[in-house]
C-alpha cells in the first residue's frame, strides 16, 4: 500500500469509529463536546453517511485509486472551514473545530504522502 493510501486508510478506519459512535452512542458524544442530547434520529442518520464515506475511503486506499485519494484531500480540507464558519457565525459548540482539526492534518498527511509517492 502506497504511503497516501495508507493514510487514507487510517483516516476511514477513524471515520468507521466515529460513525458507528454516532450510530450507537451519539449522546455520548454530544455530551463530551458540549452540545445538547438529542432524540430525533437526524444524528444516527450523519452515523450511517460517515461509516458510508469511511466504507469508500478505505476501498480506495485498498485499491490504491490514487485520483480519488487526492480529491479527498481537498474535500477534507474544506472540512475545517465549514465547521470553523458553523461556529462562528451559528454559534455551534466550539469542539467541532477539533473534528475539522482532524480532517485538516488528516488531509496535510495525505498530500504530503502524494508528494513523496509521486517523487519515488
Amino acid at each position: 500500500m502506497s504511503r497516501a493510501a495508507k493514510s487514507l486508510f487510517i483516516f476511514g478506519l477513524y471515520l468507521c469509529g466515529l460513525g458507528m459512535f454516532l450510530l450507537l452512542f451519539p449522546n455520548f458524544l454530544l455530551r463530551v463536546f458540549g452540545a445538547p442530547p438529542t432524540n430525533e434520529v437526524w444524528i444516527r442518520i450523519n452515523g450511517m453517511f460517515i461509516i458510508c464515506l469511511a466504507f469508500f475511503y478505505v476501498q480506495a486506499a485498498r485499491h490504491e485509486l490514487t485520483s480519488f485519494i487526492r480529491w479527498t484531500v481537498w474535500a477534507r480540507v474544506a472540512v475545517i472551514f465549514y465547521l470553523t464558519a458553523f461556529v462562528i457565525l451559528l454559534g455551534a459548540p466550539k469542539a467541532l473545530i477539533l473534528f475539522g482539526s482532524v480532517d485538516l492534518l488528516s488531509a496535510t498527511w495525505t498530500f504530503m504522502a502524494l508528494k513523496r509517492d509521486a517523487a519515488a
